[in-house]
């Protein structure tokens, strides 16, 4: 019998999600069904919600996940039925330009067919009440009680790990910890500065620390948030709406600038900042976005000497690799993910859970099945 769930279905941008029932499609024989424990809110679905990112409709939104392996294609590969994992958003075909030279997160067929919010094969895997196709955000639509993905996306994790603590390395967790330890190229005593202290930099904070940086400088203008920046390794709190982070940074570091910033604000105020902050040769890595179409601008000459920016998405991560790394790293006390997590909600109070992230209340909101 068809497989029928229930689901936060986006009909428009700037509307509510509305519960609905939907079906899932068979599944194809590289598939794998989820049924979804624990998904995170994000500012990504945010922004497709307020209409800043544009996505066809109707469409189930969230795209970080953990839950249980129910079922599985017969061509799947690497799980089977009774697994734990967490669900990747960046699948990839593994032999394109960008495959070949190891930037997954640019594959060619991930980019192509990410904008039509379908499965990784271009096709749906959902349908609403009426038989009419149901689009699902970064591949994956975690926004309800099952969700169906390519093997390639369920990540196996210890089943130790709670689901709630366990969903956030698939995005937030992950894109702030890779940015710090794949990517920041942090050595022993480095400064470190963080901007912003949402879900994303606070585990930027905890990557850092992890790789051994000596001073780590969390800038937010919530000082409940620098309190919990200082809690997971932050040696330095800055309140931006009251204090100069630039002159802060040279002041720490001898009137250098730290070595690494690491932006996870998304404003341009952060980004202009980043940029001023960091010293000559140092490196800058963007994590905050802002509207695609939005302008921002820089003094030229916080741009000079020899300094590296880049804008990351998803911390150069390896799933395979790095999901059960952190899996682990939480086991072991080394990273602190239980107060990343504001609340607790059902999938029937997703609404409220959206305007209290708007209202800068929560550092994630997490959405519990039974």
């Amino acid at each position: 019998m068809p497989l029928r769930y229930r689901a936060a279905v986006l009909r428009a941008p700037q509307t509510p999600l509305s519960i609905e029932a939907v079906t899932a499609t068979a599944l194809k024989p590289s598939d794998v069904l989820v049924r979804i424990r624990a998904t995170g809110l994000c500012h990504t679905d945010l922004e497709v919600i307020e209409g800043g990112l544009r996505y066809p409709m109707p469409i189930v939104l969230g795209h970080e996940a953990a839950g249980v392996v129910e079922q599985i294609g017969p061509a799947a590969r690497g799980v089977k039925v009774g697994d734990h994992v967490v669900l990747s958003w960046n699948p990839h075909c593994g032999h394109c330009f960008y495959c070949d030279r190891d930037s997954p997160i640019l594959c060619e067929e991930y980019l192509g067919n990410g904008p039509q919010a379908l499965s990784f094969d271009g096709e749906s895997r959902a349908v609403l009440a009426d038989g009419s196709e149901l689009k699902q955000l970064m591949y994956l639509g975690s926004f309800g009680e099952y969700c169906i993905v390519a093997d390639q996306q369920a990540i196996i994790v210890p089943q130790e790990i709670p689901f709630d603590r366990a969903c956030l390395i698939g995005c937030g967790v992950m894109t702030g910890v890779g940015a710090a330890l794949n990517l920041g190229a942090i050595a022993h005593g480095d400064t470190v500065m963080v901007i912003g202290c949402g879900a994303v930099g606070l585990a930027a904070v905890q990557g850092a620390r992890l790789a051994g940086a000596g001073q780590i400088i969390a800038v937010d203008v919530a000082p409940a948030k620098l309190t919990l920046a200082a809690k997971v390794g932050a040696t330095l709190g800055i309140d931006a709406s009251k204090e100069d982070a630039v002159a802060i940074a040279k002041r720490e570091t001898g009137g250098r600038g730290a070595d690494v910033v690491i932006e996870s604000a998304g404003s341009p105020v952060a980004f202009r900042t980043s940029t001023e902050a960091v010293r000559p040769g140092g490196q800058v890595i963007w994590l905050g976005k802002i509207d695609v179409n939005q302008d921002a601008s820089f003094r030229w000459g916080s741009l000079m000497q020899e300094k590296r920016i880049r804008r990351v998405s998803y911390g150069n991560t390896r799933p395979r690799r790095d999901f059960p790394l952190l899996a682990r790293a939480y086991l072991e006390g080394s990273l602190l993910l239980d107060d990343l997590i504001s609340r607790r909600i059902g999938l029937d109070e997703i609404n409220d859970g959206f305007a209290a992230l708007k209202r800068g209340e929560t550092i994630r909101s997490v959405v519990m099945f039974d």
